[in-house]
């Protein structure tokens, strides 16, 4: 296969995923065979990489399809917020999963940017602000981490922004983001301060059960979990006795045993893989974000727009995953695995054109 040695890293990453999943299911007296479902789909998701390479499409088409998404899924979020009056809105799906792909998406759009010429460029931007839109619409506050390390990010490599209206676009999504605050109908203002009374309340002795203090609880139990098995983890049955027992020795508060993960991916791979599981999974954000690495610093302006787009498509999963197990959905799983390897394939085209 063409440009497999460029590629190698992500596919043996997505390969060791699924074959440390077959290894805990064979040898585990309780494995699952669905466990096996996440694993094998996002390997199978290298199709689609194979299927650029093949097919050659035309970028703008990835990017007229963020646009579009990120356009339709803000307006059907903000119906659901302001029309509607749900108070945590999720389209169709967890509000919180929703909110970090539309973030996500948003993100991507303004990596499309540079493959529009002049004010063509507004469509992509509308796509970015619409994402932003539909996030902040959710009420997730995850996502925030995402923006911060977006910036750092764009920051070291804002040099490929060029142009009046992308810094226009980058002053408009930060002044957005902020007058969210100063908007009662956003919510923003009060779910700062929620955050800030929970982990206020928490360390002084208060309610624990809150969004936060809830998260705080379940590090702190996966904590103790990690402690009995730092090596190869626990099966799900077997975490489950073991959370059971914490509860019972008032180790762990009991409302613990209602939550099917603990809310943070390197804890759960680290309680379900121990240090083992913990290298394998972050092996599927590393190498591909070493990959789109490599591409914006060798590819020059031709590879810049989908090396950009996957660097940051890397980096929010990562940063949804310190507050939520953004790997837990088959369908996050597969958004991410997709649009990585469509986003791989979109940039060794781009290589080969400009042989």
């Amino acid at each position: 296969m063409r440009h497999l040695t460029e590629i190698r890293g992500v596919l043996v990453a997505f390969g060791a995923l699924l074959l440390l999943a077959l290894l805990w299911c064979t040898l585990s007296g309780d494995g699952r065979l669905r466990d096996l479902e996440k694993p094998v789909r996002m390997l199978a998701a290298s199709t689609v990489m194979l299927t650029v390479l093949a097919c050659r499409p035309s970028r703008k088409a990835l990017w007229w399809g963020l646009i579009a998404g990120a356009m339709a899924g803000a307006v059907f979020i903000a119906y659901q917020r302001w029309f509607i009056g749900l108070d945590r809105p999720g389209g169709l799906i967890n509000s919180i999963t929703f909110g970090d792909i539309m973030l996500c998406m948003g993100l991507m759009c303004l990596a499309g940017t540079l493959d529009f010429a002049g004010r063509s460029a507004l469509w992509p931007s509308l796509g970015a602000l619409a994402g932003l839109v539909g996030s902040v619409a959710t009420g997730t506050r995850g996502g925030w981490i995402a923006i911060a390390l977006a910036a750092l990010l764009l920051g070291r490599y804002g040099h490929v922004l060029r142009g009046r209206w992308r810094k226009v676009l980058a002053l408009l999504a930060l002044a957005l983001l902020v007058s969210t605050y100063f908007i009662p109908q956003t919510g923003t203002r009060q779910r700062i301060d929620q955050g800030f009374n929970d982990v206020h309340q928490y360390f002084n002795g208060g309610e624990t059960f809150t969004n936060i203090g809830i998260r705080f609880e379940l590090w702190r139990s996966a904590l103790q979990l990690i402690e009995r098995r730092p090596l190869l983890g626990a099966s799900i049955p077997t975490a489950r006795r073991e959370m059971e027992e914490l509860v019972a020795q008032h180790r762990a508060h009991p409302y613990v045993l209602e939550f099917e993960h603990f809310h943070n991916d390197i804890l759960q791979a680290l309680v379900f893989g121990g240090v083992v599981g913990l290298l394998v999974w972050g092996g599927t954000l590393v190498a591909p974000f070493v990959f789109f690495l490599r591409q914006m610093q060798r590819g020059g302006g031709a590879r810049n727009a989908p090396a950009l787009a996957g660097l940051l498509l890397v980096l929010s999963y990562f940063s949804f995953g310190l507050t939520e197990v953004i790997f837990w959905s088959v369908r996050s799983c597969m958004f991410y695995a997709m649009m990585l390897f469509l986003l791989a394939g979109l940039c060794l085209n781009a290589k080969e054109d400009a042989q």
